[in-house]
């Protein structure tokens, strides 16, 4: 039994290119599970080949939702910066269909309101509904990436009965991150806790079993201007110990219980 790490991004070139130290420095803090987040089909499969090199790591596939309609935004003239080329999201959902057998978990996934034009939130809206229905029917986790859509993504995994849901560095207000934990998901705290007041607050507000771990690495980093890697889950279990007046084993056997119930699986 030990820490997890459910949202990470390993396949970041910065993270590649020192791929075996961070999963060492992963495995040295006490870290036995890392899902690294794909983006969409190109990233799923470096995610996919990951997972295939490391044990440490479980593949989640998934079609990031500025991802889903760049192709859209690009004709608009918005400019986004992105890994790979953008494909129509009818491929990658496809794709993501035929390839549902290989993931532990389906994500990230959901609505971004911040980089996406207004004009293109229904799109979006339908692109992250098929999305969560292959999930659901595959009997899959999902996890969700929202920014400035939180309600409405909520809205809508309530319309459709999911419930194998975790939130992933939510960051809005803690009122709705009560509804999301009585709902029935999860939230996953990223390594930057101890300097970013809402993490800390849903760490002391949140039901204990409605907890996870995150990196999002290789951003969020505990400390600024540093690149941010799954081993730091470490730091962010022993600052929940101190909030929650309890041992950082305690806090572990929390969140491996909340972890396996999640996902159906021990990390």
């Amino acid at each position: 039994m030990g820490l997890s790490d459910v949202h990470a991004h390993l396949t970041d070139p910065r993270l590649a290119a020192q791929e075996a130290a961070v999963l060492a420095r992963a495995a040295e803090a006490g870290v036995t599970t890392i899902i690294s987040n794909g983006l969409g089909p190109a990233d799923n499969q470096r995610v996919a080949a990951l997972a295939a090199r490391s044990t440490l790591v479980r593949p989640a596939f998934g079609l990031y939702p500025v991802t889903a309609v760049l192709p859209e935004m690009l004709a608009m003239g918005v400019e986004y910066h992105a890994q790979d080329e953008p494909i129509p999201a009818e491929e990658a959902i496809a794709w993501l269909a035929d390839n549902l057998d290989g993931c532990f978990a389906v994500g990230e996934i959901g609505l971004d309101h911040y980089w996406v034009p207004e004009a293109l939130w229904a799109r979006q809206e339908t692109i992250f509904r098929a999305l969560v229905k292959l999930a659901m029917d595959a009997d899959k986790a999902i996890i969700i990436h929202t920014r400035k859509a939180e309600r409405r993504a909520l809205e809508i995994l309530t319309e459709l009965g999911a419930t194998r849901v975790n939130w992933h560095c939510y960051s809005s207000k803690v009122k709705l991150g009560r509804r999301i934990a009585q709902a029935g998901h999860y939230l996953s705290i990223p390594a930057n806790a101890r300097k970013a007041d809402n993490f800390r607050r849903l760490l002391e507000i949140l039901p204990r079993d409605r907890i996870l771990l995150e990196t999002d690495c290789p951003y969020l980093s505990p400390v600024s201007g540093q690149l941010n890697e799954p081993a730091n889950v470490a730091g962010t279990a022993a600052f929940a110990a101190e909030l929650w007046e309890c041992s950082p084993t305690s806090v572990a056997d929390q969140v491996t219980e909340n972890f396996t119930r999640l996902f159906g699986a021990e990390p």
